[in-house]
């Protein structure tokens, strides 16, 4: 039982220590466009929020990016409201520019074919071998990406 108590304030301690790093970023933040883009959806609201996209700040004028003219258009007759938005949130900005910027997608989204292709529990493609920790045939992707089969690996994973 003691052994559970310390895995329990072991694990509660990373989590603080997680927080407290995230916290001190996100501080660090303040007065950059970090800051502006974790509150940008309370700012702008949601439909600019959601197509636009704050870039940079430099001598107090904010730089904000957008892929479409319509929401270029749309930020440009919002611009008189967004700057008091900005201001009473604190950010000190005094004149908006509006350029077209194309965000590059961070993740490289897989179709279901192609995902399907590479999975470890397909036998056609990999075959099948005994799993060394309960001896019943399974996948050998499975196998060889855990060192177990599926079955082996959730018991592993299971959370009392």
């Amino acid at each position: 039982m003691n052994l559970e108590k310390f895995k329990h304030k072991a694990k509660a301690k990373r989590e603080q220590s997680i927080y407290k790093c995230l916290e001190k970023i996100k501080s660090s933040w303040e007065g950059d466009v970090g800051a502006l883009i974790q509150d940008w959806g309370l700012i702008a609201g949601e439909q600019l929020a959601l197509n636009c996209t704050p870039l940079n700040i430099k001598s107090k004028i904010l730089t904000i990016g957008a892929s479409h003219p319509q929401w270029r258009q749309a930020l440009q007759y919002n611009r008189l409201d967004l700057i008091k938005s900005l201001k009473s949130h604190g950010y000190q900005i005094r004149d908006i520019r509006i350029t077209q910027h194309y965000p590059i997608n961070l993740v490289k989204r897989e179709s279901e074919k192609e995902i399907w292709e590479k999975h470890p529990s397909r036998t056609d493609k990999s075959g099948i071998i005994n799993c060394p920790f309960c001896k019943v045939p399974s996948p050998r992707g499975e196998v060889k990406l855990w060192g177990k089969c599926s079955f082996c690996r959730r018991k592993d994973l299971r959370i009392d």
